[in-house]
């Protein structure tokens, strides 16, 4: 049972920011941020998930029938991720690659505490056993200021490494390309980590510098005791709502300009480019056939195709699909029906998978994975996790992983400026942090 209250505060943007610290008092966070970034199907503009009562962490092994036995029998708001490489638990497939940032391959928990921002109201929904809380929350969250001389250590100087450099990569493309060429696959998303060991950040700095860049509709902060997910996501993965289900897939990438001339036209250019709109015709497909799984007959829809949006450093094509579902379909059985999302994999989905994990140098783990949460009337909105910091505090090792898709056409040499494009915002904020030291 659960206690609702609302309140109204002036500066909705400093409550946000005290709510975030304030909340890093907890070992199990899950901050979720539209950056005002609201479409037609948004719930709120901003939610925090703190103070787990329940937990449940897994491997990939039934992961997903764990997951659904949690959901069933909670009965409430439930909050987490899910890993790329519970892929092994969705089909026949492994994951053997490098991984030191060593995230349980799926974790949600259960809050006692969650915060949901709407325009200038805040609403507190407490679990019975916290609700005389809600008042001191709200009254220590509008006065909290942050205690400098408690601010995480940053590492000077922190250096950034490649898991694999430029001619690796174009060796592991061009084999990609080959595959390809075969007919083995017809496009492949290929990523690539960057990383520094014995690196020390804070976390919440971090975040804050990576959101202001880049305000993304679907940012992330996540603390898992001593991992942490800093997030600038602009993708949605899958999204229930009642009976309708609507999946975001994004597909094609371009870099913005300060000149609004030029702004528009590399807009326009991306919005016609026969590659990219070819790369994300290939997904829609590949989400239309994953969503008919659970879908009523005859109700998959493309609602958009290529349509080009605008963030903060880049452009780009995004693809609207929409389903409906019957009323006692299992919302956890939706999610794996989809699961990875072919915007991560490629198509076929099996063969893709089956290539970049021969292929890449890392384990992908919570990158190009999934963090959301289900409601307690079976509804759930998830993301796409890329464009993210991973940071695990105890092993001091930082990393950030990007990707592009290779279709038939698809040049190595552009397809690695676009990583080193889609790197930039979290190096950046990494390179800062260390030159500053957040002081």
């Amino acid at each position: 049972m659960r206690i609702k209250r609302s309140f109204k505060v002036t500066d909705v943007l400093d409550f946000q920011e005290r709510l975030l610290q304030w909340s890093q008092q907890f070992y199990e966070i899950v901050w979720l941020d539209s950056n005002s970034h609201i479409d037609a199907y948004s719930s709120f503009d901003a939610i925090l998930a703190v103070d787990a009562l329940t937990v449940l962490e897994t491997d990939s092994q039934n992961a997903f029938e764990n997951l659904k036995e949690y959901q069933l029998q909670t009965k409430d708001w439930i909050f987490g991720y899910l890993s790329y490489d519970l892929k092994n638990d969705v089909e026949s497939l492994s994951s053997s690659n490098y991984d030191k940032q060593q995230f349980p391959e799926l974790f949600f928990f259960q809050p006692k505490k969650i915060i949901k921002i709407k325009g200038d109201e805040i609403e507190f929904n407490y679990l019975n056993m916290v609700n005389d809380e809600i008042e001191e929350d709200f009254n220590a969250i509008k006065a909290y200021v942050r205690d400098l001389k408690n601010v995480n250590e940053t590492t000077e100087d922190i250096r950034i490494k490649l898991r694999v450099f430029k001619d690796e990569y174009f060796k592991g493309a061009q084999e990609m390309l080959r595959h390809i060429h075969r007919g083995d696959i017809y496009e492949a998303n290929f990523c690539q980590e960057f990383y520094a060991e014995n690196t020390s950040i804070d976390p919440v700095r971090a975040y804050e510098r990576l959101n202001s860049i880049s305000k993304a509709p679907f940012s992330t902060f996540l603390r898992l005791n001593d991992k942490y997910l800093l997030s600038a996501s602009p993708e949605r993965f899958l999204r229930k709502e009642g009976n309708r289900i609507i999946s975001q897939p994004i597909k094609g990438t371009a870099k913005r300009s300060p000149d609004v001339e030029e702004d528009n036209d590399l807009k326009n250019k991306l919005k016609k480019d026969p590659k990219e709109r070819t790369e994300n015709i290939m997904i829609v497909d590949l989400v239309r056939n994953d969503l008919s799984k659970s879908a009523v007959k005859g109700s998959v829809e493309v609602k958009e195709l290529c349509e080009v949006y605008s963030y903060a450093q880049v452009h780009q094509m995004v693809s609207t699909i929409t389903s409906k579902v019957s009323a006692n379909k299992n919302p956890v059985e939706i999610i794996k029906e989809s699961f990875p999302m072919g915007s991560m994999t490629g198509a076929p989905k099996v063969s893709a998978m089956k290539i970049i994990e021969a292929l890449e140098s890392f384990k992908r783990g919570l990158y190009s994975g999934t963090v959301g949460y289900f409601t307690p009337d079976n509804d759930f909105d998830f993301n796409v996790v890329i464009r993210s910091i991973l940071y695990n505090a105890t092993n001091e090792y930082v990393s950030y992983a990007v990707g592009s898709a290779l279709t038939a056409k698809a040049s190595p040499e552009f397809e690695y400026e676009e990583c080193l494009l889609k790197a930039k915002a979290m190096r950046e904020v990494l390179e800062s942090s260390s030159n500053e030291n957040f002081k």
